[in-house]
């Protein structure tokens, strides 16, 4: 077991079995029907990379920007030069996944226009609900993209910039990393109350 515990490919894989296994068991038990499992199947992998997503959101504004004061300057560099890269990798690539793969359960069910006008359409508050979830979703895909990333890599000296810009990047990264934060409880409010009180 420890020789799949301490390699994250072999733990990631074991993980996929695990899945396989319980797919199998679905299948025995319950038969198959291709449109169901698809539907689910995207709504698995929405659910998989928004934990991924939020989780990182969440290390970065609980863990990372509060204990870096309390870090000694000689010990900052692990944190900008390899952890910080890494973890916004991952962060902005399951920001991505999240945002496709909502979209496409949304298309699938066929509620995607409904949704995205805020349940306007057919008066639903249903998909109003999940509506107000996906725009705050594709606000904070927008703020990783387009504001986050672009400022982190300034401030990280992944690319060229001044020392002031630098500090004004950082600074403007945190401020909409906390945004994110911020509307990231609401968001998940609405997505899980229009799937349990609607």
């Amino acid at each position: 077991m420890a020789a799949i515990l301490t390699d994250l490919n072999r733990t990631v894989i074991a993980g996929i079995i695990l899945a396989a296994v319980l797919f199998i068991i679905y299948f025995v038990t319950q038969g198959y029907s291709g449109a169901e499992f698809g539907i689910f199947f995207f709504r698995w992998l929405h659910v998989l990379s928004a934990i991924m997503w939020i989780g990182l959101l969440w290390y970065f504004n609980f863990v990372q920007i509060p204990s870096m004061p309390k870090i000694p300057d000689d010990q900052k560099p692990a944190i900008s030069k390899v952890i910080a890269p890494a973890a916004l990798f991952w962060f902005r690539w399951s920001a991505m996944a999240t945002i496709v793969t909502g979209l496409i359960v949304a298309a699938m069910y066929k509620y995607l226009g409904w949704a995205l006008t805020l349940g306007l359409i057919d008066g639903d508050p249903k998909h109003t609900m999940i509506g107000i979830g996906m725009w705050l979703g594709i606000i904070m895909w927008f703020n990783v993209w387009m504001i986050i990333w672009p400022n982190q890599k300034r401030a990280l000296g992944l690319v060229e910039a001044s020392a002031e810009e630098k500090t004004a990047s950082a600074r403007k990264a945190m401020l909409f990393s906390r945004t994110n934060t911020l509307l990231s409880i609401p968001m998940l409010f609405a997505m899980v109350s229009a799937q349990n009180l609607y």
